[in-house]
């Protein structure tokens, strides 16, 4: 199981450091051009660094977990406690945050002067779509940390305590650095949205011992991020980070778990997803500044969708990789509601 859970938490690192980058980009000030060219060269250097580090993690757990050479044993969850693999999870964790952290410290922060920590109001902008990223990356790197001590045979408490908790701390490591910057601050929504995340997983395992309710992502591209590329990005992989205009979230319901029913399939979810469009800046006030007039508006959205860790299979590879690919919304007909369309029907949505 591990590998896959691997590589997608590097995935999800990632886009959650792009992301606060894309934030910070959100803030209003204005760059020379040198100063632009050395943000874009700390983007990428900040990019090598994690890919380097969230790398770690597979060579330490490899190192650590050796003894188990046959892939299918690798794979499979250990029964009772491992300790290699437990230790490699930890170390290679350890050391791919630790590493990320002063990576960014040296490659973002140090650039900017230190304050006092404070705090900033930033919950009204982007019509809080950056908080459900927040909500979304938690959960979802809480429950690959879990896992991944699953994996190693730990007990449920420590998954919980240990593994459940990865996202909660490393972002809120980063909002500590926010607060101690002057050019931005630590954000009240920010954090909250974190610790919602981290809580929707625990309290789904200590209520139902099972994950019933899970945060999932889709993403189409829009008009808006031509209108604005230095901001909403200019390549696809830059916009499915920062234009919030393409981006949906949704809350997916395993209709089975909660039925309890013989008929209805294991794997049928009830999705509810939440969206905005018509947003070049975060606030209006900021782009009536510019003068630029956007007309920002919510989006509701009713769907089916699958849950592909339900789907029953012998596999360990395919469990991993359906675990790993269960943080994205399938796409499948859908009802969208918002106050400038009014009810409008989807064959196919993403």
């Amino acid at each position: 199981m591990a590998w896959a859970f691997l590589v997608s938490m590097f995935l999800l690192f990632v886009a959650i450091c792009h992301c606060e980058l894309a934030k910070q980009s959100h803030n209003n000030r204005i760059f020379s051009s040198n100063a632009n060219s050395t943000n874009t060269n700390n983007k990428y250097k900040i990019s090598e660094l994690i890919r380097a580090s969230w790398l770690s993690i597979f060579l330490f757990v490899s190192v650590f977990s050796q003894a188990q050479s046959d892939s299918i044993n690798f794979l499979k969850p250990s029964d009772t406690l491992n300790k290699p693999r437990r230790t490699g999870v930890y170390v290679g964790e350890s050391v791919a945050l630790g590493v990320t952290l002063i990576g960014l410290n040296q490659l973002w922060y140090k650039d900017y002067p230190k304050s006092s920590f404070h705090f900033i109001n930033d919950n009204n902008q982007w019509l809080q779509m950056d908080k459900l990223g927040h909500l979304y990356s938690t959960y979802h790197l809480g429950r690959l940390g879990a896992e991944m001590l699953h994996w190693s045979g730990a007990s449920k408490k420590e998954q919980l305590i240990y593994g459940s908790t990865l996202g909660l701390g490393f972002l809120t490591v980063v909002e500590v650095f926010d607060g101690f910057s002057q050019e931005w601050g630590a954000s009240s929504g920010d954090i909250i949205a974190n610790v919602s995340g981290t809580a929707l997983y625990v309290s789904q395992e200590l209520l139902w011992n099972e994950q019933r309710i899970t945060p999932k992502f889709s993403f189409h591209q829009t008009k808006f991020a031509s209108q604005r590329p230095e901001t909403l990005g200019t390549s696809l992989n830059e916009q499915i980070l920062k234009d919030y205009n393409g981006q949906t979230y949704w809350l997916s319901f395993n209709i089975q778990s909660f039925t309890k029913d013989s008929f209805t399939p294991k794997w049928l979810n009830l999705a509810f997803g939440y969206g905005g469009e018509g947003m070049l800046y975060g606030k209006d006030a900021e782009a009536i500044q510019y003068s630029v007039f956007q007309n920002p508006y919510r989006q509701f959205y009713l769907s089916f969708d699958i849950d592909l860790t339900k789907i029953e299979t012998k596999s360990h590879f395919l469990k991993s990789l359906f675990s790993v690919f269960n943080t994205l919304k399938i796409p499948a007909p859908t009802l969208q509601y918002d106050d400038f369309n009014g009810v409008k029907a989807h064959f196919i949505y993403f």
